[in-house]
């Protein structure tokens, strides 16, 4: 494994030292005192002396992310930190000082910091007493000298910048330098994206990044010291160049439909009313729910011997459910429910299915993708999963066994229907399309990857893009639009009760929209390969949630996926609170281009473990450089 080369001091202004480890630390010197910006693993702290640092009167926190703060318990350990006072940004001060309150065994989607339910959040792993909160137009006065505390929210919800007024006149030396974390690289690029996504597709993480950016812009710093990379010395003409992108970005990663506006309008200009109270009919053999401002998720083929298959099942009112189920029966003659076909992971499509399986018969079938997904959820760290839907009154159960395993290209043979149910990434990894042709009409149930109208030029028919959603551009949208475009479907059925008729120039549209949007990431992140920074999943331990008890232990794995087209060497150190142990806790794993290593390993509880949830840090280091805690992984200590 290559050594990572030891970090010296660079100075990067006059009485300011930079020190690289996890992340920037920044030593802001007076005689033999200092304050530093961030920490990382504290390694600075035995170099201090190299720059005649006796003593450390503060440690101020850009703000929360594990990178900034994995080394916090050394400074105990230390005679130039005795006594240091720490301050962080008080919107952020709770992910410091109660970490595991961000995290749990069962999520639901009303969870703080979550998207749906799987947090974006990335706190300690054990807390960090603070003493103070910088409010967010806030400062500090330390030795004559006052620091700006300022928030800049975007890379993380309360991130704050700390700007020192060089003395001189400006151009002559003297002006801002802003001490900005993660709120932009060099080359006015992001750190990472999906520390940035805050919600489902509505680009809020945006908007706070462009807000902050243009904020600080207004000081036209004389340098920005970012906590990763170099110096920034053209500040003011990269933060402007970084708002155009953020904007460029904007336009293709909002939603590609009227969402919340004419939505309703354009979701089924095809069905008529059935002779069932609120079932429309789409064909002689299709049917589907549909109300004003209603968007569950229901579809039904009928056979012509009285038999229906459902395509999805949730989001109902259970009495109004049986309510319409019995009048299909007695009206329509549909003598039995056969099957629910679950189209994805998310819970919203099957939320419902359990009842009709217990009240109607019916089986629960799937594509064999996504078959874990629905049968173990809490084994996955992804949004909208099945358990996150509990404070929902149909919310009553937390995963759904499957009854047959559809496999991939399997053609399903259901009276007198010939159905194909091929894999479909889209909005998600874990995702089948169901096509045939029905009553003259090749068909399309695509679950929830695209939404619109194909006569509107200005919609790009992209449902939610969303990192959490276990899926990158390339192989999610920009898969999906051109598998739709190689069966060509007359008709598309999608969730939340769409029907799109004709829809080809939705899809040729769909199709150049993940284009431009995979080309606007590549334009905002500096790694090698986009993915690095949009994807929360490439390194990782399954499954998320490992469940044991005192004195046992349980088996997971360590996953590392290489987005890069050369193999890449990947160190992973699994650092864990007291009484949880790993075996393997370090790794090395040489990955083959494009491909993945999973290694198994063994967590353990000690006997006087605490009960509860625990967290332990998945630190990463790729190609001897440094990336630190970037990722976790919970373990549950319980007696049952």
């Amino acid at each position: 494994y290559p050594t990572v080369m030891k970090s010296t001091f660079t100075e990067v202004a006059p009485g300011i030292h930079a020190w690289t480890d996890t992340c920037n630390v920044y030593v802001i010197k007076d005689g033999s005192a200092a304050i530093l910006i961030d920490l990382g693993d504290a390694s600075v702290l035995d170099a201090l002396s190299q720059i005649g640092v006796a003593q450390v009167d503060w440690v101020l926190y850009t703000h929360h992310h594990r990178e900034q703060c994995q080394g916090h318990a050394k400074l105990a350990d230390h005679a130039a930190t005795r006594g240091v006072k720490v301050a962080t940004p008080a919107n952020e001060r709770e992910l410091f000082e109660k970490p595991l309150s961000f995290r749990a065994a069962v999520p639901k989607l009303s969870d703080k910091f979550t998207v749906h339910g799987a947090s974006y959040v990335r706190p300690p792993i054990q807390p960090i007493t603070i003493d103070r909160g910088f409010e967010k137009m806030d400062s500090l006065e330390w030795r004559g000298r006052t620091i700006w505390c300022v928030e800049t929210a975007g890379n993380s919800p309360g991130s704050m910048s700390f700007l020192l007024r060089q003395p001189g006149p400006l151009g002559s030396g003297g002006g801002w330098l802003a001490f900005t974390g993660d709120l932009m690289l060099d080359g006015a690029v992001l750190h990472t994206w999906f520390d940035s996504e805050w919600d489902y597709g509505f680009c809020k993480g945006i908007y706070a990044l462009a807000t902050a950016t243009g904020y600080l812009e207004a000081f036209a710093p004389l340098t920005m010291l970012p906590s990763h990379g170099p110096p920034i010395r053209d500040a003011a003409t990269q933060l402007a160049t970084f708002q155009k992108k953020l904007r460029r970005l904007e336009k293709v990663m909002k939603r590609g439909y009227e969402v919340f506006t004419f939505a309703g309008c354009d979701q089924d200009r095809v069905s008529r009313p059935s002779a069932v109270p609120h079932l429309w009919q789409i064909s002689p053999h299709l049917y589907k729910v549909r109300g004003h401002e209603y968007w569950v998720n229901f579809h039904m083929l009928v056979s012509d011997d009285g038999h229906a298959l459902l395509i999805d099942c949730g989001l109902f009112d259970r009495k109004f459910l049986d309510r319409l189920l019995d009048g299909a029966r007695d009206t329509l003659g549909i003598k039995a429910i056969d099957a629910i076909l679950v189209t994805h992971m998310h819970g919203d499509h099957f939320l419902d299915a359990e009842h009709v399986r217990k009240t109607r018969g019916a089986k629960i079938w799937t594509h064999e993708r996504v078959v874990d997904l629905i049968e173990r959820p809490l084994d996955y760290d992804y949004d909208a999963m099945i358990p996150s839907y509990r404070e929902r009154p149909s919310g009553d159960f937390q995963s759904l066994k499957v009854d047959r395993v559809i496999r991939d290209g399997e053609v399903i043979r259901w009276r007198g229907h010939d159905l194909a149910c091929d894999s479909m990434p889209g909005q998600t990894e874990f995702a089948c399309c169901v096509h045939g042709v029905i009553d003259g009409k090749r068909v399309a149930f695509t679950g929830d990857n695209i939404f619109g109208s194909p006569a509107d030029p200005a919609q790009h028919g992209h449902e939610a893009v969303v990192a959490r959603n276990a899926c990158t551009i390339d192989e999610g949208y920009g898969y999906a639009g051109k598998y739709l475009h190689s069966i060509a479907p007359d008709l598309i059925l999608g969730g939340h009760s769409w029907a799109i008729e004709n829809p080809k120039p939705l899809i040729d549209r769909y199709i150049l929209a993940a284009e431009e949007l995979r080309e606007a990431f590549r334009d905002l992140t500096g790694e090698r390969d986009y993915r690095l920074a949009y994807d929360p999943y490439w390194a990782r331990v399954h499954p998320y949630r490992v469940n044991v008890m005192p004195g046992d232990s349980a088996d997971a794995a360590i996953v590392v996926k290489n987005f890069l087209d050369v193999p890449t060497v990947y160190e992973i150190k699994l650092v864990c609170p007291p009484g949880i142990r790993i075996d393997p806790s370090v790794a090395t794993l040489r990955v083959e281009a494009g491909g993945f290593r999973r290694l198994p390993v063994k967590v353990s509880a000690a006997n006087d473990a605490v009960q509860g949830l625990a967290l332990v840090a998945i630190d990463v280091s790729q190609d001897g450089v440094r990336r630190g805690q970037l990722f976790d992984v919970i373990v549950n200590v319980s007696p049952a």
